[in-house]
C-alpha cells in the first residue's frame, strides 16, 4: 500500500507534516462508487487556511489541509463513467453533488448534500463537512464526473500547470469577485487586498476589460507585484483617506465597482493600520463606491471567530455601515465562488494566453516538506503564491 502524507493543523501558527491515511473510495462505511484516488501534482496554500492556522476558526487539531488541489487519477470508482484513470484534472474547492436543487441551479458552492451542518463543502476546512485535505500526496475526490475539470492536452496542461493549478480556487474566486462587483469594458475598480485572491481578481478585472485598476494593500511587496501587470496602487498606511487617494488617480473620488478580497481580518487605514477593524473594507467599499455600483466580496467571513476584537464578531456580526449602501443602492454579492461556473472559460484563457496568471500572482513552487516554512512565508505577507508540489512532478 502507497504511503501517504498531508499537511496537519496542530495549533493556532504551526502545522506539520504526517503521515496519514490513504484514501479509499469510500465514505465512512459505504462505498464511494462515484468517487477518484488522485495522485497530487499540485496542491496551493490559500489565504484561508491562513485563517485557520492563526486560529481564528474552530479548526480541529489533526485537521488536514488544503482544497485547492490538481491531480492525475489513478483509480475511478465503478460508477465514474467519463472520468478515466490518467487523466489530469483541477478540482474544484466546493464539493458538489450535481444533483441538489442548487447545484442543478448552478450554485455549487452551497450544495445541500455534501455537509451535514450546512449548505457547502470544501477539502479539509473547518466547517465543511469533514473532508480530508488535498495538501497531501494522495486525496479521494467524490462525484468525480460532476466535479472534475479535465484537461484536454496532458501535455499542454504540464508545461501551463503553474497558471492552471490557480483553477481550483483563487482564479474562479478573483473572477468571481470581478463578475458580480460589476466589472466590464471601461470599469474603473478598486480592489482591496492584494494577496493571492486580491492579485488574482485584479488580473481577472484586466481580462474583463476595465479601464483602471486600483489596488490596495499595506504591504509594500504586495503593492509592487500589483503594479508589475499595470494596477494602480494605494499604500493604505498612509493618512491620505481613500477617496482622496482615488481622486488622486482618477480625478474623483469614487469608483464603479470595488471588490474586497481581504475578509474578517481586516485592519484599519491609515492611523488606524495596526489595528484589527474587520468592518473596514465592507464600509470603505460602500463610501467609495457610486451610486448604483456594485460590491463583490469574495473575502471570507466567518460565524466563528475565537480571535476577534469583541463579543459580537466571534459570531461574525460587524458594524456596517448599511443605511450607507442602502441610500447609494449599491448591490452586495457574498459568499463561496461556484467554481464550476468560471474554471473550463478560465482554462481556455490560459491555454490560448489570453492572462498569464501565474505571473500575476507570483507562483513560487515548494515541495511538501517545505509547505511548513512555506505558511510561514506567507504569513509574513510574502508576495508569492506557494504551490506544493508533493511528487516532484511540476518541471522546472
Amino acid at each position: 500500500m502507497c504511503k501517504n502524507h498531508g499537511v496537519a493543523y496542530v495549533k493556532p501558527g504551526e502545522v506539520e507534516v504526517r503521515e496519514i491515511d490513504y484514501p479509499k473510495l469510500a465514505l465512512g462505511d459505504r462505498k464511494c462508487h462515484h468517487g477518484v484516488i488522485l495522485k497530487i501534482v499540485s496542491t496551493n496554500i490559500c489565504g484561508s487556511d491562513q485563517h485557520m492556522v492563526r486560529g481564528r476558526t474552530t479548526a480541529p487539531e489533526g485537521l488536514i489541509l488544503g482544497h485547492e488541489i490538481t491531480g492525475v487519477v489513478i483509480e475511478a470508482g465503478r460508477d465514474v463513467e467519463f472520468i478515466k484513470e490518467g487523466d489530469l484534472v483541477s478540482v474544484p474547492f466546493n464539493i458538489a453533488c450535481g444533483r441538489c436543487r442548487n447545484c442543478k441551479e448552478g450554485k455549487t458552492g452551497i450544495c445541500l448534500n455534501v455537509n451535514p451542518a450546512r449548505p457547502g463543502a470544501a477539502y479539509g476546512y473547518v466547517d465543511m463537512g469533514g473532508w480530508v485535505g488535498g495538501q497531501s500526496e494522495y486525496v479521494m475526490v467524490p462525484y468525480a464526473d460532476f466535479n472534475l475539470l479535465k484537461f484536454p492536452d496532458k501535455d499542454q496542461a504540464m508545461e501551463k500547470i503553474r497558471d492552471l493549478t490557480l483553477l481550483s480556487d483563487i482564479f474562479p474566486t478573483g473572477y468571481h469577485g470581478a463578475v458580480t462587483a460589476g466589472v466590464g469594458p471601461g470599469s474603473i475598480v478598486y480592489v482591496a487586498g492584494a494577496g493571492p485572491v486580491g492579485l488574482a481578481c485584479a488580473a481577472s478585472c484586466h481580462l474583463l476589460g476595465a479601464a483602471v485598476v486600483i489596488v490596495g494593500d499595506m504591504i509594500p511587496e504586495r503593492l509592487a507585484q500589483a503594479k508589475s501587470f499595470g494596477c494602480e496602487t494605494i499604500d493604505l498606511r498612509n493618512k491620505t483617506p481613500l477617496p482622496d487617494a482615488i481622486a488622486e488617480i482618477v480625478g474623483v473620488p469614487e469608483v464603479d465597482c470595488a471588490v474586497d478580497c481581504v475578509g474578517f481580518e481586516a485592519k484599519g487605514h491609515g492611523g488606524n493600520a495596526d489595528k484589527e477593524m474587520p468592518a473596514t473594507v465592507l464600509n470603505a467599499a460602500m463610501e467609495i463606491t457610486r451610486a448604483g455600483g456594485s460590491i463583490g466580496i469574495p473575502g471570507l467571513y466567518v460565524t466563528g471567530d475565537p480571535g476577534a476584537i469583541d463579543e459580537a464578531a466571534k459570531k461574525g456580526s460587524l458594524s456596517i455601515r448599511l443605511g450607507l449602501g442602502w441610500a447609494k443602492s449599491c448591490s452586495f454579492h457574498t459568499g463561496q465562488c461556484p467554481v464550476m461556473k468560471y474554471h473550463r472559460q478560465l482554462m481556455q484563457a490560459i491555454l490560448y494566453d489570453k492572462v498569464q496568471i501565474a505571473k500575476a500572482v507570483n507562483v513560487q513552487i515548494i515541495s511538501l516538506k517545505e509547505s511548513v516554512q512555506g505558511y510561514k512565508d506567507f504569513d509574513r505577507g510574502a508576495a508569492k503564491k506557494f504551490v506544493i508540489d508533493p511528487h516532484g512532478m511540476i518541471p522546472n
